[in-house]
């Protein structure tokens, strides 16, 4: 494990924003309503990239009614399919010419079995595979994008996270949901690193970093009565939970460390502060093997 400190830190210390342009993916409910509201009431130009653009239109509404001099735009985005990654990416860099910080935010958890538009084992290919595809087909416009950021959303669930790569969408073995939503978490917390080490290497000006919300009251517990139960005990607010991604997209120091996350209880809440990684995401090789088999799956190269 590596060390970590906690900080008294809160979105109200967020710095001045404008001129920057942020997409924030699955940002129409939970936790990424609160990074958009938040990005959007410091400046920033937040795109709110959603599967449900209806719903994703209503959010932006309620960030509008409260601060009507933001600037805030709902886009079609569903990361279960791959042909809707391309779509998206590719109209967004043709219409724009920056982007200061992708947050690969939405996810699904905890679903009855079932599978993505190209036949992926739903969780994997969400909140992996479809984060995998939109940030290599981004990249372009990123590195073009002076001190661009990329942050992408794991969670304490990673812990017991384990790569099946024998076996990535559960065809030959029993579906258990918990195990194949920690498997895409893990894929989250190595993806993000495995892309810092190799922007390093390229000498690229985009930082790649990851955060975690602790135990966050949001609508990926809407598959599970218990764990919505529990969420009136024992959870912190969506809006608490997203401090640390928010960190993590705008601080300077937060470029000192991988991995952001709430640091009390188990990671369940706290003050924000450098996350525990375990030490199966930090195994020798594993990002370049998670890499290789992304590129394989999902046909998007990155860039050199």
């Amino acid at each position: 494990m590596l060390s970590r400190q906690c900080m008294n830190w809160n979105e109200g210390m967020i710095t001045d924003q404008t001129g920057k342009s942020v997409i924030i993916t699955g940002s129409n409910t939970g936790i990424g309503y609160f990074m958009a509201k938040a990005l959007a009431s410091k400046g920033a130009h937040v795109i709110m990239a959603c599967r449900n653009l209806e719903k994703a239109e209503r959010s932006k509404l309620r960030i509008l009614d409260e601060f009507p001099n933001s600037s805030i735009s709902a886009k079609k985005l569903d990361l279960a399919d791959l042909s809707s990654v391309e779509v998206f990416a590719t109209n967004f860099s043709n219409e724009n010419n920056q982007l200061d910080v992708l947050i690969n935010n939405a996810g699904v958890m905890i679903p009855p079995k079932s599978s993505t538009k190209d036949g992926f084992e739903l969780q994997f290919g969400t909140n992996h595979l479809g984060h995998f595809a939109l940030t290599g087909r981004l990249l372009q416009i990123l590195n073009e994008t002076k001190n661009s950021r990329i942050i992408t959303v794991s969670s304490i669930a990673h812990n017991a996270g384990r790569l099946d790569f024998n076996d990535l969408n559960g065809n030959n073995k029993k579906y258990r949901k918990w195990e194949f939503y920690s498997q895409s978490k893990i894929a989250n917390l190595i993806f993000s690193m495995e892309l810092s080490k190799r922007l390093k290497k390229s000498k690229s000006g985009i930082s790649s970093l990851a955060s975690h919300p602790g135990y966050s009251a949001t609508d990926l517990q809407r598959y599970s009565i218990f764990w919505r139960t529990l969420n009136l005990f024992v959870a912190i607010s969506a809006k608490k939970g997203a401090e640390s991604t928010l960190y993590a997209a705008t601080e300077e120091n937060a470029l000192t460390y991988p991995y952001w996350g709430p640091t009390g209880f188990i990671e369940m809440r706290g003050s924000t502060g450098k996350a525990k990684i375990n030490k199966r995401a930090l195994r020798e090789g594993l990002g370049a093997q998670l890499w290789q088999v992304s590129e394989d799956l999902t046909g998007v190269k990155y860039l050199s």
